[in-house]
């Protein structure tokens, strides 16, 4: 039996996949969380914007608050896996939200190491989020850098 040939680096095309990340998560882990640590792990798992719409959105409806917590959760989780470090410098809780356009599609808000790191290795990344009064879930796609 021959050993193949070592594959040729080919030309990445624009707009590629480079990396595809999955989180479920039951809500009731963040409402034992939050029962056990308090606002501590809001801070822990939120960047100040989600921080802010977590509190105003708890305020309103504590079960409005859980699901947007529950949901930020499992977008940092994706990210992670989608870009291959799980929560491993330079990625951390933090560093990476998801904020609301103006329609209200998600997005992606990188800052500090974890945005230089991301930038010098991919391109745009996307993410879907979704949730029920039991479960929430996301999913993020990330592209390829595209080269000059």
């Amino acid at each position: 039996m021959t050993t193949p040939a070592a594959t040729p680096d080919l030309p990445t095309p624009p707009n590629a996949i480079a990396g595809i990340g999955l989180d479920l998560l039951k809500t009731e882990r963040v409402v034992r969380a939050l029962s056990r640590h308090g606002d501590r792990f809001a801070r822990k798992i939120l960047g100040e914007d989600e921080l802010r719409v977590f509190e105003a959105r708890r305020q309103r409806d504590p079960a409005r608050g859980v699901r947007y917590l529950a949901t930020r959760f499992c977008a940092k989780e994706a990210f992670s896996k989608a870009i291959g470090l799980g929560m491993h410098h330079p990625m951390w809780w933090t560093r990476m939200q998801t904020l609301n356009a103006p329609g209200g599609r998600p997005v992606v808000v990188l800052s500090g190491e974890l945005k230089a790191w991301y930038e010098a290795r991919y391109g745009a990344a996307h993410v879907s989020l979704t949730d029920e009064s039991d479960l929430a879930a996301a999913y993020v796609v990330v592209e390829t850098l595209k080269r000059e």
